[in-house]
């Protein structure tokens, strides 16, 4: 391990620059005899004086530990993992005491820890070897990865008392869900005698998932180890904790999110950290919760996009949990109703194995499909070819209706957030900005998504016309027309606005935007899944992917031998794997497709996104591996997240390499990106290694 001092001495190695100014040579002291310590000098501890400090600086050419003396009257404080302030080139910095030792490696004098902030041991030392892991495969830095793994302290919090532990689980109430698929018992048999079995799961149709989940989260408590599960979004998350709560009684888990509260998320963490609660249950940033003998892991959903990490080194919930489970020897439980590519990968690898429902079983719980035009109606009236409600889903919807509630998919949230030329078909722009205009009601005039600037005298630039027309119809459009089809029927919706948990039994037209469906008491009656056309034509690797996973996603909240009506060509792949209900085949097709033209999963890839000259400037002084292929770069029209870039030219570049040398790549950037800190360079370049948008 590479290691500095905090001290004034080495100055050189910690201040880029300093080594190229002119220097007086140094004259040879003589040597005198020591002195004793003046009065109220500062001394080091008799035992273990030297401490390994990470800095909280996320610059790369500085990510290492600083070696500082800890002082005498600090000595019960300093524990490993404690929260301290350093001075570093001459400011207070706080920073996380990794370890301490007898000696350090540097020749030069050490500076003293200037305080404890808190004696708690915050970093334990599993967590803070997976964030140096996490850190080298995403080729970020350490300081980076602890951001994102310790929540900010709270003072009073950590003043209160724990509470009792709970007492002991009780015997075992058998497979429970498991039971419904062939190797589900055997996995919960594994889980129960503290081995570390590892599945990919495809869970059936229907609301029993979490209690599947909260089954194993339990089997690993009675063995004495610890589980924690990851999930997309506070919705999933209160239902598992729910699930949690009945099975394992109150005290023996906490939910981490970030609805909670800053202190009253903290006090949980603390609990976790300090032993109290054995099983975690959170959103994306619960990967990192320092569990105590971590027994068996769970992800649900993995190809939910809200998985994705949005703050540096964007580390993704799978391949971090991945890693825990093989630090700790946990058991892995990576589930959802579909199977991402990734997934089938580690399946294929052996890295896991499949646990999947007979054909048999799914027939019997899975709601009817069918796709618009199936009985006919595209060849009888060619008009329907354009209708965004056929008539063979009016006709589904009207039926159900008297049985329960109806769901309504539609892709596009908000009114009618697209809009082109009435006469040539031209998307219409915004003047100032050249973005998307959009409609917000039906009595408002146009408006640039971008810019927000009203275009209420808007003409089109090709043919000069001032009339609009909708390209795309959002929920709330939607819901205006079902409103008028559906006379006298309730029509609720479920959006980024507002977004519904739960409906009751009684007949209502429920409008939601994928990820927004609420779960219905007794299920829906029957699901429309419109404008199927939007999710497949996005311009994105994982399109028909992300699209297959957001109909099961609604499909799989309708009663079984429901209805379900989805407005797709049903030629198309995605569309026959919902019809047949088989996932892991289109996973798997997905798959061989990837490896035949070189896209990820089959490859590892890094994105560099930035200033041309600065994306030119990290290439060059990147030592890349054998074989490394850099795919650009070119201009990019939007930042990350959709949102549109602002400032200077912005460039992306992709670099594709195989599977084995991951590692290597992720090595070479962020050597790399230390050279450009060194010199202190102007222009950041954003890196991400395996994005999951390629567009």
């Amino acid at each position: 391990m590479t290691k500095a001092a905090g001290g004034d001495s080495g100055g050189a190695e910690l201040i880029p620059g300093l080594a190229d100014l002119p220097r007086t040579p140094a004259k040879t002291p003589a040597k005198t005899p020591a002195k004793p310590p003046k009065k109220g000098a500062k001394a080091p501890a008799a035992e273990l004086p030297v401490a390994r400090v990470a800095v909280d600086i996320p610059l790369p050419h500085l990510d290492r530990p600083f070696d500082y003396l800890v002082p005498a009257k600090l000595d019960a404080e300093a524990v490993p993992g404690c929260r301290v302030r350093v001075r570093f080139r001459g400011q207070l910095v706080d920073g996380l005491l990794l370890e301490r030792v007898a000696e350090s490696d540097h020749r030069g004098a050490l500076m003293y820890v200037e305080r404890v902030t808190s004696p708690e041991p915050v970093l334990t030392p599993q967590v803070a070897a997976l964030a140096r892991e996490v850190a080298d495969r995403y080729a970020g830095t350490f300081a980076d990865v602890v951001r994102l793994a310790v929540p900010p302290r709270h003072a009073r919090v950590e003043a209160e008392p724990p509470p009792d532990p709970p007492p002991p689980l009780e015997e075992d109430a058998g497979p429970g869900p498991w039971a419904e698929y062939p190797a589900g018992p055997s996995f919960l048999t594994a889980l129960a005698e503290g081995r570390a079995p590892r599945a990919v799961w495809t869970a059936l149709p229907g609301p029993r998932w979490t209690d599947a989940i909260a089954r194993a989260a339990a089997t690993a408590l009675r063995a004495g180890r610890g589980a924690l599960v990851v999930l997309a979004d506070g919705r999933d998350v209160a239902r598992v904790d729910a699930a949690l709560a009945e099975e394992l009684g109150e005290g023996r888990h906490v939910a981490l999110t970030a609805e909670t509260g800053p202190a009253e998320r903290y006090r949980r963490w603390l609990a976790v950290l300090r032993g109290t609660a054995r099983a975690v249950v959170g959103t994306r940033a619960a990967m990192f919760a320092p569990v105590a003998d971590l027994g068996l892991v769970v992800l649900w959903d993995d190809g939910d996009d809200v998985h994705a990490e949005q703050h540096a080194p964007y580390p993704h919930p799978r391949e971090v949990l991945a890693l825990r489970a093989h630090r700790s020897g946990a058991a892995a439980l990576f589930g959802g109703f579909t199977r991402t590519t990734e997934a089938t990968r580690l399946v294929e690898t052996g890295w896991a194995h499949a646990l999947a429902p007979d054909r048999a079983r799914i027939r019997q719980v899975m709601p009817r499909v069918r796709f618009a035009g199936e009985d006919g109606e595209l060849a009888r009236d060619a008009a329907a070819r354009t209708a965004r409600l056929p008539n063979m889903a009016f006709q589904a919807a009207r039926r159900a209706l008297d049985g329960g509630p109806v769901l309504v998919q539609v892709p596009r949230r908000g009114y009618v957030p697209g809009l082109a030329c009435v006469r040539c078909r031209t998307p219409a722009r915004c003047g100032a900005c050249q973005g998307p205009l959009a409609l917000p009601s039906s009595h408002a005039a146009p408006y640039c998504r971008w810019c927000g600037r009203i275009a209420g005298d808007w003409r089109c630039g090709e043919c000069g016309s001032p009339r609009l027309r909708a390209m795309v119809v959002g929920a709330k459009r939607t819901a205006e027309e079902l409103g008028r089809a559906f006379p006298g029927v309730p029509v609720r919706t479920s959006g980024r606005d507002a977004v519904l948990d739960r409906i009751g039994p009684e007949r209502a037209l429920v409008v939601a935007t994928p990820g927004a469906e609420p779960a219905a008491e007794d299920g829906f009656a029957a699901a429309l899944l419109l404008d199927g056309w939007v999710l497949l034509g996005r311009p994105d690797l994982r399109a028909a992917e992300e699209a297959l996973r957001r109909w099961m996603n609604a499909a799989a909240l309708v009663r079984p031998g429901g209805p379900v009506v989805v407005g797709a060509d049903g030629t198309l792949p995605p569309v026959q794997a919902l019809v047949r209900w088989d996932p892991v085949t289109f996973a798997e097709r997905e798959l061989a497709e990837r490896r035949e033209a070189g896209f990820p999963p089959a490859v590892r890839m890094a994105s560099l996104t930035g200033a041309p000259a600065a994306i030119r400037e990290l290439l060059a002084d990147a030592r890349l591996p054998d074989g490394a292929e850099v795919l650009g770069p070119v201009p990019v029209a939007a930042a990350p997240g959709g949102q549109r870039a602002e400032g200077p030219e912005r460039e992306r570049a992709l670099v594709r390499v195989a599977p084995r040398d991951g590692a290597a790549l992720a090595r070479a950037l962020k050597e790399a990106r230390g050279v450009r800190s060194a010199r202190k360079a102007a222009e950041a370049v954003r890196v991400e290694i395996d994005p999951l948008e390629l567009i």
